[in-house]
C-alpha cells in the first residue's frame, strides 16, 4: 500500500461555511489522517496523510468542499509521509 502526504492551501469562500468540519468528516470516512485550520489570510490549510488513492480523493473533494463553500484555488505540495499521525483534527 503506497502512502502519500500533502500540504494543501485552499482559497475562496472557505471560512465560516463548515469547510473544516465537513473536511474532517470526509477524512474520517476515508481513513485519512492529518489536520485542518483557518489561516489569517482567509484560506484554509490542511495536511492529509494516508493511502495514496484516499489522499487523492481528499484533494479532489476539496475542489468543492462543503455545500456553502466556493473554492477558487487549491495549492498542493507533496511531502514525505511521516506515519506519526493517527487521527484527523481541526486546529484552532
Amino acid at each position: 500500500m503506497e502512502k502519500k502526504r500533502v500540504h494543501v492551501l485552499i482559497s475562496g469562500k472557505v471560512q465560516g461555511v463548515w469547510f473544516r468540519e465537513s473536511t474532517k468528516q470526509k477524512a474520517e470516512q476515508l481513513g485519512v489522517f492529518g489536520w485542518i485550520r483557518n489561516t489569517s489570510d482567509g484560506r484554509v490549510e490542511a495536511v492529509f496523510e494516508g493511502e495514496k488513492n484516499k489522499v487523492d480523493e481528499m484533494i479532489e473533494w476539496c475542489h468543492n468542499g462543503s455545500d456553502q463553500a466556493r473554492v477558487e484555488n487549491i495549492e498542493v505540495e507533496e511531502q514525505d509521509p511521516t506515519d506519526i499521525l493517527d487521527s484527523f483534527n481541526i486546529k484552532h
